[in-house]
């Protein structure tokens, strides 16, 4: 019913930055309509939430450890959400997949999410 492609991802060093891009292809309801998310998923580890934005923007939501060097915004009007990450860190290495939620509040679960995109890879050297 909804399909999510995540793009943007490649190889930086330490320190560096880059922006992945979640494009919604198809669905049947309107992009605001879901709650967006972004989670990663490193080898040998479970996938874990990265960040989270409500409906129509007003709410953010980050784990620490981007907390202060990621920033998730979205364009409506372009079936688009946005992951900018600065200061990557070696740590930062992982699948990152795009989420969407029919949900109303934005949570860190990731069962909570309906939707997921096929993952883009992020790899930061040191």
């Amino acid at each position: 019913q909804v399909q999510l492609v995540e793009s943007g991802g490649g190889l930086v060093q330490a320190g560096g930055s880059l922006r992945l891009s979640c494009s919604r292809t198809a669905s049947r309801r309107d992009f605001s309509s879901y709650v967006m998310g972004w989670f990663r998923q490193a080898p040998g580890m479970e996938r874990e939430f990265v960040a989270g934005i409500s409906r129509q923007g007003v709410t953010t939501e980050y784990a620490d450890s981007v907390k202060d060097r990621f920033t998730i915004s979205r364009d409506n009007a372009k079936n688009t959400v946005y992951l900018q990450m600065n200061t990557l860190k070696p740590a930062d290495t992982a699948v990152y997949y795009c989420a969407a939620s029919v949900g109303t509040f934005v949570r860190q679960g990731s069962s909570s999410y309906n939707y997921w995109g096929q993952g883009t890879q992020v790899t930061v050297s040191s």
